[in-house]
């Protein structure tokens, strides 16, 4: 079989006050197109780490980490800029997105640094928001919008790419329970529409969202269950 991301052995090794912190200690991990994965754990645990390999974000001590047939331990870091903008649709907590600018506005700024003209930049983006059930909201701002349609605006923008993978930081931690059910629907959504989704959080309820649970523990995988 063959797996969009193949991490063998990864270490990740910190140096702390003259002490080493094994943040990742040879953990191996696979996942196969149009998989949905939740990954948890403990403060510690090596979580957080695993998911700035998998973004990107950082590269191995040791290990090998191959995604869709490039060898990204191996990578310097206009590479990895590059995978990450090529590659990956980011969802976070805090939903980052720019102030002052339209939700449209918000969802075109990854294809504006891949130089996608303005036509289809924002043909894309309207797409997009339609997409997560913002098509009534496009113009607006983000102070005003709630924090689920802020989240959608967020995953609206990491859709716009048509990225290999959706990894998702606590995506409902900043939301109250009515909203994060909604986005948890739309990750619901987007899998059954053949996307790749990988969703990083500390709770449980959380995670059995997802088709397949994998629990990080001491920097290795603990447990890897299919629900």
């Amino acid at each position: 079989m063959s797996f969009i991301i193949s991490l063998k052995d990864i270490e990740r090794f910190y140096d702390v006050g003259g002490e080493v912190v094994r943040a990742l200690d040879g953990l191996d991990l696979n996942i196969s197109a149009n998989e949905y994965i939740s990954i948890m754990g403990p403060s510690g645990s090596g979580k957080s780490t695993l998911m700035n390999m998998i973004g990107c974000l950082d590269t191995p001590t040791n290990g090998t980490y191959e995604f869709e047939n490039e060898y990204v331990h191996e990578m310097d870091e206009g590479q990895l800029a590059s995978i990450r903008n090529r590659k990956i649709g980011f969802v976070f907590q805090t939903f980052n997105l720019l102030p002052k600018s339209s939700a449209l506005r918000n969802v075109e700024v990854p294809l504006i640094y891949a130089n996608i003209s303005k036509k289809e930049r924002i043909d894309r983006a309207k797409e997009s928001l339609i997409d997560v059930g913002l098509e009534d909201r496009m113009h607006h701002k983000p102070n005003e919008l709630s924090g689920g349609q802020r989240q959608r605006v967020a995953i609206a923008r990491a859709l716009v790419n048509k990225p290999s993978i959706i990894l998702a930081d606590e995506p409902t931690g900043n939301l109250d329970s009515k909203s994060g059910v909604e986005i948890l629907n739309i990750f619901n959504q987007l899998h059954d529409k053949g996307n790749t989704i990988i969703l990083v959080t500390h709770e449980e309820e959380v995670a059995k969202n997802a088709k397949r649970m994998i629990l990080i523990l001491d920097g290795k995988v603990k447990s890897d269950i299919k629900n």
